[in-house]
């Protein structure tokens, strides 16, 4: 399994929100740089953001997620055209960045 796994819920619908783009950026002096992107699969999951086996260095990271297409793929209406998250990553364990999403609210936190 990957160091970095996400996946995101649509907590409106109560299901897997699949096909949405993600993206994973790290902060290197000042310039967030992109790293990897992937697409949520039929359970909402990527699971390979990363290289299996391989660690991130210690540092500041951000998710982007692209949610308008997601909910314009669904015709609904919604207040958000895109989610970041950005968090630390400071060893390394495993880190899982889940999205709760609905057309006009999110949520987050560290999952294992």
């Amino acid at each position: 399994m990957s160091q970095l796994t996400t996946h995101v819920l649509d907590t409106s619908a109560g299901i897997p929100a699949p096909g949405i783009a993600v993206t994973l950026f790290v902060l290197q002096e000042k310039e967030w740089l992109q790293l990897a992107a992937g697409i949520t699969n039929s359970d909402g999951r990527v699971n390979n953001l990363w290289e299996e086996g391989s660690s991130l260095p210690h540092g500041l990271y951000k998710l982007h997620f692209d949610t308008q297409e997601y909910f314009e793929r669904n015709f609904t209406a919604s207040f958000f055209p895109f989610v970041e998250i950005a968090f630390y990553i400071n060893s390394h364990a495993h880190y899982h960045v889940p999205l709760l999403l609905s057309p006009f609210a999110y949520s987050t936190y560290r999952g294992s």
